[in-house]
């Protein structure tokens, strides 16, 4: 009767989720009416519950822990204050962006709580605090110090940071893990839009682009090279778009080239992460057992999933940050994962709309840019544990456990 009940609950999940990616894509409609793009976001709110509550009831039927009604409920109240504060207090804020907040969020717990109670329990706290930060988090002016601010933070974890899979990337404070670099790259984000905003002069590029140059070298410093390339594609887009000079955006993408061939060479632990893409079933005692994990549980679970519970996620390496995707698709399905895939896609063309909206060419250029950070993170995952380009060890936006990951997030879209 379980097993019935759990494939049901399957269907129902990847039902409502392609439901409500349809509905993503229908509220950008230019034609459409207020009333109707207004009914098109009520029916995504309430599809985010029906998919809540649904999960919910398979994981305590499977359980059978009450704690887990109480944990459900306690999600349910967060969610509906994430849906009422902003449109309370921000109505003029992009209802899709928020619908979208929530349903990554939502997804982030089901599976969570799927993999590890506990896990889950401290997303849960994390992202109430980061809800109530980023609705009274002030306005900050100083546009130049967020660069000395950011540059600050990362020297600190280079200097006594604790290294994971050869990189350093984190510090412990009090026992609590922080990642700087998740909140660095919003602050760089702002420095480089601060710089280029009103003046795009060669002599203001070069200044730029050799205080974008010391992030990216600290990072590369720390091995953190995932969060490297995630700077230097964010500040070549900004500044191909504050310049419009097309030599510029050329010369980036020349000299990053250049530097993944110079990092291959230099960091050991670049060259296994790319012995195990090439060829991860040559290697799956070693370097290759995560990535040929990851593909199996895809592989798994095909188009419908295998339904919650009825998978093995738990054999993929560090399958709660960079490759819950992987147990996603395992568990839920290809499907599944393929409207997930479109609501951050969907997100991506939110910040997009937003920013070609602002009149003022700071905040547009702030919008790009927070809006290229969300969508390269987004591929650097998905395409890491789907063997599509070399896994770089980033988390997936308010899907994987990670405090500090959604805690900026968070942020970003507030």
């Amino acid at each position: 009767m379980t097993n019935l009940i759990i494939e049901i609950s399957k269907y129902f999940m990847i039902f409502m989720f392609a439901f409500y990616t349809y509905e993503c894509f229908a509220a950008f409609r230019q034609k459409i009416k207020p009333e109707q793009r207004e009914h098109i976001l009520s029916r995504q709110c309430a599809a985010i519950f029906l998919i809540h509550f649904d999960a919910f009831a398979v994981i305590y039927l499977v359980t059978e822990d009450i704690s887990m009604l109480i944990f459900y409920a306690a999600q349910a109240v967060l969610l509906a204050m994430i849906q009422t504060c902003y449109q309370l207090f921000y109505s003029r804020s992009s209802r899709l962006l928020t619908n979208n907040l929530c349903m990554l969020l939502t997804i982030g717990f089901i599976m969570l709580t799927r993999l590890s109670f506990d896990s889950a329990r401290k997303q849960y706290f994390i992202a109430l605090v980061s809800m109530i930060f980023s609705l009274i988090i002030p306005v900050l002016i100083n546009r130049v110090g967020f660069a000395i601010v950011g540059i600050l933070a990362l020297l600190v974890v280079t200097i006594a940071g604790n290294t994971s899979y050869g990189a350093k990337i984190s510090l412990s404070i009090a026992g609590i893990s922080i990642q700087p670099s998740e909140f660095v790259k919003i602050l760089f984000v702002f420095f480089v839009a601060g710089m280029l905003y009103q003046d795009t002069s060669f002599q203001r590029v070069c200044v730029t682009t050799v205080i974008a140059a010391i992030h990216v070298l600290i990072l590369v410093a720390s091995r953190d090279l995932g969060a490297a390339l995630l700077f230097f594609v964010t500040y070549v887009v900004m500044l191909y778009v504050a310049t419009k000079k097309l030599l510029y955006f050329a010369g980036g993408l020349a000299a990053g080239s250049a530097a993944s061939v110079v990092a291959y060479h230099l960091f050991s632990h670049i060259r296994v992460r790319v012995r195990a893409w090439q060829n991860p079933l040559a290697y799956i005692d070693k370097e290759g057992y995560q990535i040929s994990q990851s593909l199996f549980a895809i592989g798994t679970g095909g188009w419908f999933g295998m339904g919650l519970y009825q998978g093995l996620p738990d054999k993929i390496p560090v399958v709660k940050q960079d490759f819950i995707f992987s147990a996603v698709s395992e568990e839920l399905g290809g499907i599944f994962a393929l409207c997930l895939i479109m609501v951050c896609f969907s997100c991506f063309l939110m910040f997009l709309n937003i920013a070609m909206q602002m009149k003022d060419q700071f905040y547009k250029l702030v919008a790009l840019g927070l809006g290229t950070i969300y969508a390269f993170q987004v591929f650097l995952t998905i395409g890491g544990v789907t063997k599509f380009i070399p896994s770089t060890g980033v988390t997936l936006p308010l899907v994987s456990y990670g405090g500090t990951s959604v805690l900026s997030t968070i942020i970003m879209f507030a």
